[in-house]
C-alpha cells in the first residue's frame, strides 16, 4: 500500500493536431512530473480522456508510459466504465506488465444501485491480477458509492486496496476513514480536498494540477503527511486561482491548456471534449506567465 502513499498524477493524454496520440509529448510530461517527485503515476484515466481511446492505442499508451517511466515510480493503469464483463475483458486482455495497480472508476450513465456497485467491483476484484483503487466521482457518473458499500469491499476483499474520494462530501468521506482497515487507503481525488481529507486521515492525492506543478502538489502532501499543515496551506493557497482555472470549463480542457501554455504539449482534446474558450486561455496563460 505504500506504494501509492502521497502524491499521484492523473496524467493526460496528448494529442497532436490530427488528433493522434503525441508520444514525443507524453515522454515530456511523464519526465516532467517525476523530476518534480510525484510518488506515482496514474495513466488512462478521466483526465489521460481514457474514454475516446481504442484498445490498441490504450494498449499504446501503456507500454510506452511504462518504458518511460521505467519504474522510476509506481504506475497505475486506469480500467473502468458500466460494462463489468467488459473491464473484465480487459484485465486479461491488457499486457499490464511492469504496471502496479488499477484505478476503476464507479459505473457512469447505468446508475447502478449500491447492490450492484458491490457486485461489480467484488467482480473485478476476482478477476484483477493487481491490486484495485475504486474511484468514487459521482460529479461524472451520477452514481455515488456510499461509505457503507466502500467498506464492505475494504473489508471483504483483499485486493481493494484503497478508493480515490472526490464525492466533495466530506462527512462520508470521514466515515470511510474512521471504519477502514488499517491498510486501506484513502486518496482524494480533487486538488482542492487534498489537505482536508489528509487532515483527516487520509493517505494523499491523485492530482490533476500535478501535472503541471508536481514540485508544489508533492511539496503540499509530504507537508500534510508530516502534519505540517501551515506549511501545507501557504503552498495550497497560492494555487486556489489556478485550481479554479483548472476546472471553469472542465477537466482535462483546462490542464491541457496549462500543459500548453508551459509548452509541454498541444492543446488538443479528442471530441466530444474541447479547448476552453479564449477568455480562459487568455487568464490560464496570464497565470502561467505570473509563476514563472
Amino acid at each position: 500500500m505504500k506504494k501509492f502513499r502521497g502524491t499521484g498524477v492523473a496524467i493526460v493524454t496528448p494529442f497532436k493536431n490530427d488528433s493522434s496520440i503525441d508520444f514525443s509529448a507524453l515522454g515530456r510530461i511523464t519526465d516532467h512530473v517525476i523530476k518534480g517527485g510525484v510518488n506515482y503515476i496514474v495513466a488512462m484515466g478521466t483526465t489521460g480522456e481514457a474514454s475516446t481511446l481504442t484498445k490498441d492505442e490504450k494498449q499504446a499508451v501503456l507500454s510506452f508510459i511504462t518504458e518511460s517511466v521505467d519504474k522510476r515510480v509506481p504506475l497505475v493503469a486506469g480500467i473502468g466504465g458500466n460494462n463489468t464483463q467488459e473491464i473484465i475483458n480487459c484485465l486479461k486482455e491488457l499486457d499490464l506488465t511492469g504496471v502496479d495497480g488499477i484505478l476503476s472508476v464507479a459505473p457512469y450513465y447505468n446508475k447502478p444501485g449500491q447492490k450492484g456497485l458491490l457486485q461489480h467491483y467484488k467482480a473485478i476484484s476476482t478477476c484483477s491480477p493487481l491490486p484495485v483503487i475504486i474511484y468514487n466521482v459521482p460529479g461524472r457518473t451520477s452514481c455515488n458509492i456510499s461509505s457503507e458499500t466502500t467498506l464492505s469491499l475494504a473489508h471483504g476483499c483483499d485486493n481493494i486496496i484503497g478508493i480515490k474520494e472526490a464525492s466533495g462530501d466530506m462527512a462520508q468521506i470521514m466515515r470511510i476513514i474512521k471504519g477502514k482497515p488499517e491498510n486501506f487507503l484513502v486518496i482524494s481525488g480533487d486538488d482542492l480536498f487534498t489537505i482536508p481529507i489528509m487532515a483527516a486521515g487520509g493517505s494523499g492525492v491523485i492530482s490533476v494540477l500535478a501535472n503541471a506543478w508536481p514540485a508544489e502538489c508533492s511539496e503540499i502532501v509530504n507537508h500534510s503527511l508530516k502534519n505540517n499543515y501551515r506549511q501545507a496551506r501557504e503552498i495550497q493557497f497560492k494555487f486556489l486561482e489556478i485550481i479554479d482555472l483548472l476546472f471553469a470549463e472542465g477537466n482535462p480542457s483546462g490542464i491541457k491548456a496549462f500543459l500548453s501554455a508551459m509548452n509541454l504539449c498541444r492543446n488538443n482534446l479528442r471530441l466530444p471534449l474541447v479547448p476552453v474558450s479564449k477568455a480562459v486561455l487568455t487568464r490560464i496563460q496570464k497565470a502561467v506567465e505570473s509563476r514563472r
